[in-house]
C-alpha cells in the first residue's frame, strides 16, 4: 500500500474514536506549522530528499511527512508523485510563494498564513492582496436579473422586451 493511501486511511478513518482523530490532527497541525516555519526561513531554497530523509530532517514520522507532502503538492513548482510515493521516493519542496500563501488561505489555515516568516517574504500590502485575490476567486457573483421593462443592456435605449429580449 502506497504511503498516501496509508496516511488517508489513518487520518480520515471514520471508524476511529473522534477524540483519537482530533489528537492526531492537533499533533499534525503543530508539526506542519513547524515544518512551514523552517521552510519559509529560506523560501528560495528547494529542499530535496526521499520521503524518509525529509521526515528525519524535520523530525516527524513518515506518515506526518506524507500528509505534509499531500498538503503542499498543489503549491509546488514541480509536483511530487504523491499517489505512488514510498519511503525511498525522491521528492522536493520547491514551492511557488504566492500560490502557497493563497492555498493556505483557501484551506482556512490561519495558523499557516499568519506565520511570522511570511513577513520577510511579502509586505503587508502584498499579503492582503493575495488574501483578497484568493477569497474573491471563490465568491460567486450573480448577474443582476434583467426584467422585460428594464432598459436594454445593449444601450439601444429601448426596453429589453422590445430589443434583445425579443430573441
Amino acid at each position: 500500500m502506497a504511503l498516501l493511501e496509508q496516511w488517508r486511511a489513518e487520518a480520515y478513518n471514520e471508524s476511529v474514536a473522534k477524540e483519537k482523530l482530533q489528537r492526531l490532527w492537533a499533533a499534525y497541525f503543530q508539526e506542519e506549522k513547524d515544518i512551514y516555519a523552517q521552510l519559509l526561513k529560506n523560501p528560495d531554497e528547494v529542499v530535496r530528499g526521499t520521503v524518509k530523509e525529509l521526515a528525519d530532517k524535520y523530525q516527524v514520522s513518515i506518515m506526518t511527512m506524507t500528509g505534509f507532502l499531500d498538503g503542499i503538492n498543489d503549491s509546488l513548482k514541480e509536483p511530487n508523485p504523491i499517489e505512488e510515493m514510498e519511503e525511498d521516493t525522491p521528492v522536493n519542496l520547491g514551492f511557488d510563494k504566492p500560490l502557497l500563501y493563497k492555498n493556505m488561505v483557501a484551506a482556512e489555515a490561519d495558523w499557516l498564513y499568519n506565520l511570522e516568516e511570511w513577513n520577510d517574504i511579502f509586505d503587508e500590502d502584498t499579503r492582503k492582496a493575495l488574501y483578497k485575490e484568493q477569497k474573491s476567486s471563490t465568491t460567486i457573483v450573480k448577474e443582476a436579473k434583467i426584467y422585460p421593462n428594464d432598459p436594454c443592456p445593449c444601450g439601444s435605449g429601448k426596453k429589453y422586451k422590445k430589443c434583445c429580449g425579443k430573441k
